[in-house]
């Protein structure tokens, strides 16, 4: 699977005072798209952790080009741009019902070790899924 698509429902505590999509709140929705795109392919947060694995964002980049708005739906693209050794990259594009794109963005997670707190191989199992 190389991307997934979700559908967010804009809500008034996401907005400023102007009715528009906060800034910072874009980060949620990508994390959402991250989460929705791992779970696809079978692999979840929860398991991972558990399994004593994180994937912390060591870099994010976002270039706005439209507003949303209160009670807009817009729709996040996820798709898997690199996998390496330790880290896996994503790029993002948030549009419209319209169409339009509103955001671009990407990021880098680190797969971290819980105990170590050090980088660490992507585990076989998630190699495998992305792989078929």
């Amino acid at each position: 699977m190389k991307f997934d698509k979700i559908q967010i429902r804009v809500r008034y505590g996401e907005t400023d005072q102007m009715g528009v999509v906060y800034h910072g709140n874009y980060a949620l929705y990508l994390e959402m798209g991250r989460i929705e795109w791992l779970r696809k392919l079978g692999v979840s947060y929860k398991s991972m952790e558990e399994n004593g694995i994180m994937l912390p964002v060591v870099s994010l980049n976002v270039n706005y080009k439209k507003s949303a708005g209160y009670d807009d739906v817009i729709n996040v693209k996820t798709q898997l741009k690199n996998l390496t050794n330790v880290k896996i990259e994503f790029e993002y594009e948030i549009t419209n019902e319209k169409g339009e794109i509103l955001t671009t963005a990407s990021t880098i997670l680190v797969f971290v070790d819980m105990k170590s707190g050090r980088p660490t191989k992507v585990p076989q199992y998630i190699l495998d899924l992305i792989e078929n």
